[in-house]
């Protein structure tokens, strides 16, 4: 930040830039000292504003735990809905990986996750779910969504394969399914598995509650033939 900017130094920049080392680098990288020279500014000014590190961490934790509150569901059917909080809720924990490091330090992993839930839970009774079997359905969802992106940093973490894949899969391993083999060989699309699964489940969950028919079907007579 150039000299003559310091004096618009604001509580909301300093945690914005907080959040922009660790989203970048990671917890470890937030130090007092780090965070001042972002700002171009002294560390008596990040005192001024957020105090010291442990309450700047506070504040972060804060300010992530609502920024991954605001999710809003779309779409015209309970699948479409629940679909799109899922979807969201993975981009969200996909983007900030660090910050929700630090959230999951601090103990705070359940409260991080109350608001999508409380979205779901709205969808469920929606849905016609109740009791036991509308918890069933908000945990089901969120652990779809954790686990899904717990899998792809694992992936994307990990070291070359060798051998990869595309060596391992043949026809015979296969069980003589060639085509089986070759899209197994190939490298996973994680967004149209990540849909494919979630409506899977959501269908499940939902299946004795979604209307099996329409209800112009439900209205159609049975012509008589005359005579």
């Amino acid at each position: 930040m150039p000299s003559g900017s310091r004096s618009a130094l604001s509580r909301q920049t300093v945690l914005e830039a907080a959040a922009g080392l660790v989203k970048r680098h990671g917890p470890d990288a937030l130090t007092m000292r780090g965070l001042a020279a972002e700002l171009g500014t002294a560390v008596t000014s990040i005192y001024w504003h957020v105090g010291g590190r442990e309450a700047l961490l506070d504040a972060l934790v804060e300010r992530t735990v609502a920024e991954l509150g605001e999710i809003r569901p779309s779409g015209r059917t309970p699948e479409q809905r629940v679909v799109s909080v899922a979807r969201a809720l993975r981009r969200q924990l996909r983007d900030h990986p660090h910050l929700v490091a630090l959230v999951h330090e601090r103990g705070l992993t359940e409260r991080m996750f109350l608001p999508a839930q409380r979205v779901l839970v709205r969808e469920a009774h929606a849905a016609g779910l109740r009791g036991a079997r509308a918890a069933e359905f908000v945990q089901a969802v969120q652990f779809q969504v954790v686990g899904h992106v717990l899998v792809e940093r694992n992936r994307e973490r990990a070291p070359v394969q060798c051998p990869g894949e595309e060596e391992l899969w043949s026809a015979e391993a296969a069980g003589g399914d060639a085509a089986l083999a070759r899209a197994l060989a190939r490298p996973v699309d994680t967004d149209r598995l990540f849909v494919t699964a979630v409506r899977a489940l959501v269908r499940s969950l939902l299946a004795d509650h979604l209307p099996t028919h329409s209800p112009d079907s439900a209205r159609t007579c049975v012509r008589r033939p005359s005579g």
